[in-house]
């Protein structure tokens, strides 16, 4: 068995001028079909602001939506609130 390594690897930068810089931020553009529950379709829209953002900026779209759903998700457990004239004796 021999191990011959290529002269060049045409995939390996040789040098920092073959270094290209980061593409920049791209939408992904993923439809975001409407759930009909108003707090969490906000929610979904609030996702198309990472759309712009690097990486590291992701975090608190993604932790500010989670936190929505979850508190959406957390008033589906919650008693119904009496109306003003329910509360009848």
């Amino acid at each position: 068995m021999t191990d011959e390594v290529p002269a060049s690897a045409p995939d390996v930068p040789e040098g920092p001028e073959d270094l290209a810089a980061p593409a920049a931020p791209a939408a992904l553009g993923l439809v975001r079909t409407p759930t009909g529950h108003a707090g969490v379709d906000a929610r979904l829209e609030r996702l198309a602001d990472a759309d712009h953002l690097t990486a590291d900026g992701h975090v608190e779209v993604y932790e500010d939506v989670h936190g929505g759903l979850r508190d959406a998700l957390t008033a589906l457990d919650a008693p119904p609130v009496p109306g003003p004239y329910e509360n009848r004796s």
